[in-house]
């Protein structure tokens, strides 16, 4: 996975900290959002995916060590541990929580964007496939169904796992709307208002990257009480 445009989700305490670290991970070209504890961060995380998670670990309330093992229960997003204890024992204990890795504080800025790259530099990338792929065409957008990548012009275009899964999803159907229910379901979540109005803010980021105009959307449409549909050139 390229860094490029990664959003990552930064959760700590300290707000002097969450504001230095968010600024200078932005100007390395990141997509950041703070929380400041773990209740915020779980309320971010029903409506929002990222593709990396940076917890801290002593913190009031539910601390990171916690919220790690809650995470893991249910997503594979990578997740790095920063800590005041850095003794052996506490990177184990971190690292059986679920945490990719572990960086003690006091650190330099430089460390953890190394860190993060390198991470990042791990996720798994789609195989290349020897058959003619198959492309849907959204205006300068292209979407090849056969490895679930999106391209405008010679750029790849950077998804979250649940963007791939609702690309997916709609590229299997086109011009059928589907209901907000069936997308909820499709996804794996749990059914409820909350999950269906999650899905709401997943297509409002999709249609960021796919329409010209995602206010009056072209490609991803709204089809008043039935859902949302996919309508490819």
């Amino acid at each position: 996975m390229s860094a490029l445009d990664a959003h990552l989700m930064i959760v700590d305490d300290d707000e002097r900290i969450r504001i230095l670290l968010q600024k200078f991970l932005m100007r390395h070209g990141f997509l950041v959002t703070a929380a400041r504890d773990a209740a915020h961060a779980r309320r971010i995380l029903t409506g929002l995916d990222f593709d990396m998670l940076i917890l801290d670990v002593m913190m009031p309330g539910e601390d990171g060590l916690s919220l790690c093992r809650s995470i893991r229960e249910t997503s594979q997003t990578p997740i790095l541990l920063l800590t005041a204890k850095g003794e052996t024992g506490n990177r184990i204990e971190g690292l059986e929580a679920g945490a990719d890795d572990y960086l003690p504080k006091p650190f330099e800025p430089k460390e953890l964007l190394l860190r993060i790259n390198a991470i990042l530099r791990r996720m798994p990338e789609t195989p290349a496939e020897d058959t003619v792929p198959k492309i849907l065409n959204l205006g300068s957008i292209r979407y090849n169904l056969e490895r679930g990548e999106m391209w405008q012009g010679e750029n790849l275009v950077h998804l979250t796992a649940t963007e791939m899964q609702l690309m997916k999803i709609f590229s299997a159907k086109p011009r059928e709307p589907i209901s907000r229910n069936k997308l909820v379901e499709e996804l794996g979540r749990d059914r409820g208002q909350a999950q269906e109005r999650a899905v709401d803010v997943q297509i409002t980021r999709l249609r960021r990257k796919i329409e010209t105009d995602p206010k009056q959307p072209r490609y991803l449409q709204t089809v008043r009480g039935a859902g949302y549909m996919l309508a490819p050139d």
